[in-house]
């Protein structure tokens, strides 16, 4: 099982769009794929259709764990369009603060996803947009990270910030590793989308930058609002197509870890 957080210090970058559009491209290449939604505003399990706060949810499983507690993540798992959620809650937003105090607070996420029953081939977490106790929960859990954002300064800045707070949390996780940066909202007709895209390239590296970028697609966002991935919205639509050829060059990058 690899667990991936998608990340960045930067709201609108296109997180919740690429967890969800690349879990389900990873489906139609025959993964399986849980999602976890750690964003109090928890867009990821409103784009899924999940417009309640169910519970059990991620926030109660973090609780239990925190207080000692042997909790069961299949319990809070739902599935939508095929993929499993452990799905968010506005309470997440309270989570930063009541864990503060715990013993390996930074653990907790981790103890959580090793009482899986499931084989999961990956997990995706989709992070806060800031670097609180829930994005480093998820750091700590994962393997990668998955870094999407759209080609404006503003997000360069956001993923830079990110970076640095990264190696404060290589001495929890030494492991882990950047696996790359998506660009999302990508125009090639405009000069900022490919002087961020440089820059990027010459700041971290050719490699580290996916060759796929996911194009303005209007049928992206009517699937979030259909409460559905894209594939099941319109199959043939231009995300579609970038999400699907993403999952084939993350599944390669993989392959080459």
């Amino acid at each position: 099982m690899i667990v991936v957080s998608v990340a960045i210090q930067k709201g609108g970058a296109g997180k919740t769009t690429t967890t969800l559009n690349l879990a389900a491209a990873l489906r139609e290449r025959g993964k399986k794929c849980l999602l976890i939604d750690l964003d109090p505003q928890a867009s990821l399990s409103q784009a899924l259709g999940v417009l309640d706060e169910p519970e059990p949810n991620i926030y109660h499983l973090l609780k239990q764990e925190a207080s000692g507690q042997a909790c069961n993540p299949g319990s809070a798992i739902l599935t939508r369009s095929g993929l499993d959620l452990l799905p968010a809650s506005l309470e997440l937003a309270s989570a930063e603060l009541e864990l503060v105090s715990v013993y390996g607070r930074e653990h907790i996420l981790s103890q959580i996803l090793q009482r899986l029953t499931v084989a999961y081939d990956f997990v995706l977490l989709d992070c806060p947009p800031s670097i609180g106790m829930l994005t480093v929960n998820a750091l700590v859990a994962s393997n990668f990270i998955l870094m999407p954002l759209n080609a404006e300064f503003l997000s360069l800045k956001g993923a830079n910030s990110f970076l640095r707070h990264l190696t404060l949390i290589q001495r929890l996780n030494s492991s882990i590793k950047v696996l790359g940066f998506v660009l999302t909202r990508y125009d090639a007709r405009k000069t900022m989308t490919r002087e961020v895209e440089n820059r990027l390239k010459q700041d971290y590296g050719v490699d580290k930058v996916f060759k796929i970028h996911i194009r303005n697609s209007i049928a992206l966002a009517k699937a979030q609002q259909a409460g559905v991935d894209v594939f099941s919205f319109d199959q043939k639509s231009n995300g579609a197509l970038d999400y699907l050829a993403l999952a084939t060059e993350f599944l390669s990058k993989m392959t080459g870890s």
